[in-house]
């Protein structure tokens, strides 16, 4: 039983982070209908950017509590004015062009982001300091639950509630799924549209930094390369509940974290990605629009 909570509460902690990445493709899928494939890259630079600033603060002398807060705060700003600069130069231009264009672009920006950031850091792995401090009340829990696990759950449940009620209850939110419904009679209603996707796109990479911070904190160590392998099992969680679904994307995020977590406990860690692509493909073939994704009625 020990060992299968702390597969558990691992597999929990996986799909927590997923949460936090795929919401920002479910949200500019439902808001524009584009599959954000720099997404990913974002979440690296919100790691790489809270590396930078615990580095920065820890030298100063600051505790290490404050020191996490502090490199939070700066890494959702950073990664915020990259996703904000990436609307507006590599997808608003291409907004009324064939679907296919912006794709590419996103493909490129994606390759880009990467060989920027290996290229101004290093390509090697970065040790990343251990930001979380350890609970004093969690320490008959031994391997089953650690205190970073425990803060990555906790921080992914609030965020995942106060998106909630943020898209459900305040003006900005109501624009946002007005937009998603209809653009056009959201544009004709008064409801300004360009600002709408690009609080969507700031809204998606603040929560993707948290969730690079948080897990970067928890493994220890970073390299360029992690935003698109984190990415791709994002944007496989995004799909898997329903592109454009936001409860989806959150329960489609816990179910591959757990997939995986148990796959690699109880068969063998080289089958972790089969087992959840897998899944993937079941899902598609007996509900293609998703666990909790709806099927779009085209006229014809």
């Amino acid at each position: 039983m020990e060992y299968f909570l702390e597969l558990f509460f691992g597999g929990l902690t996986r799909g927590s982070i997923y949460a936090l990445i795929a919401l920002g493709y479910t949200m500019v899928y439902g808001i524009i209908e584009l599959i954000n494939f720099a997404h990913g890259e974002i979440y690296m630079i919100g790691a790489f950017t809270g590396l930078i600033v615990a580095g920065l603060l820890t030298m100063l002398g600051f505790p290490g509590i404050s020191i996490l807060a502090i490199a939070l705060a700066v890494a959702v700003i950073w990664a915020a004015a990259y996703g904000y600069t990436l609307e507006k130069v590599a997808y608003k231009p291409l907004r009324g062009a064939q679907r296919l264009s912006p794709l590419i672009s996103a493909i490129g920006m994606s390759i880009f982001l990467q060989n920027y950031v290996m290229l101004s850091q290093t390509s090697d792995f970065l040790p990343f300091p251990e930001l979380i401090p350890k609970f004093g009340f969690m320490e008959g829990m031994g391997s089953m639950l650690s205190s970073s696990e425990l803060v990555i759950v906790a921080s992914t449940i609030a965020v995942c509630i106060g998106l909630t009620l943020f898209i459900k209850y305040t003006r900005l939110g109501k624009a946002m799924r007005a937009t998603a419904q209809n653009r056009k009679m959201a544009m004709l209603v008064g409801i300004n549209v360009d600002m709408v996707i690009s609080a969507t796109f700031v809204i998606g990479s603040s929560l993707a930094a948290v969730g690079g911070v948080l897990i970067a904190s928890h493994i220890g160590q970073i390299n360029y390369y992690i935003g698109f392998i984190a990415g791709i099992k994002a944007f496989t969680a995004a799909v898997l509940g329903g592109i454009g679904s936001i409860p989806g994307a959150m329960l489609g995020a816990l179910v591959l974290g757990l997939t995986e977590a148990f796959a690699t406990g109880y068969v063998s860690s080289d089958y972790e990605d089969v087992f959840a692509f897998c899944l993937l493909v079941l899902i598609l073939i007996f509900r293609p629009a998703g666990i909790m994704g709806k099927d779009k009625i085209q006229k014809v």
